[in-house]
């Protein structure tokens, strides 16, 4: 039988072999490829937006779309003047109940050959305090020039990145 996808060749122990898969479209073979950390990071930090995941103290999961910042296995994102729902938003209400959380980046292409996504998950904390929040700020101003007129009052989320896991269709090129 044939290694699983993503998994180590057991008969030859090729790392290359355990990153890629192929699948056959339209009579033709398509290489599939696990992306390597630092490429998922990369790829990660390159997209204008990703998806936050939440999940209460039940289990009941919550997903909105948020701007971000990368800094090496952290991921900034804070509530920013962009009308909500309520003053203490259900995403920070999550966090505090559990702080394990994921956000996912993608890029969608009516070419399925170009298709990836990049997932983030770890444990992620608020912070509150004008000191802590400054440097993060600073990135997310750095990256969108909305923040730069407007800065977000806050809070920051940092979600400290435990493990980066990604897919493409194809090898970047």
């Amino acid at each position: 039988m044939p290694p699983a996808q993503g998994r180590p060749d057991e008969s030859t122990g090729n790392p290359a072999r355990a990153r890629t898969g192929e699948r056959r479209r339209q009579g033709r073979t398509i290489l599939t490829v696990r992306l390597p950390e630092r490429e998922a990071r990369a790829r990660f930090a390159a997209v204008p937006v990703a998806r936050l995941a939440t999940a209460d103290g039940r289990g009941r999961p919550h997903v909105v779309a948020v701007t971000f910042a990368v800094d090496g296995d952290v991921i900034y994102t804070a509530v920013d003047q962009k009308p909500k729902s309520g003053t203490v938003l259900k995403r920070l209400r999550n966090l505090g109940e559990n702080p394990w959380a994921c956000m996912l980046a993608d890029h969608y292409c009516a070419d399925w050959d170009k298709l990836w996504w990049v997932r983030a998950d770890g444990r992620a904390a608020i912070l509150a305090d004008r000191r802590q929040m400054a440097a993060p700020l600073r990135l997310l101003a750095d990256r969108y020039p909305q923040y730069r007129r407007a800065p977000p009052p806050g809070p920051v989320i940092a979600l400290a990145v435990e493990r980066w896991s990604g897919w493409a269709a194809a090898p970047a090129s």
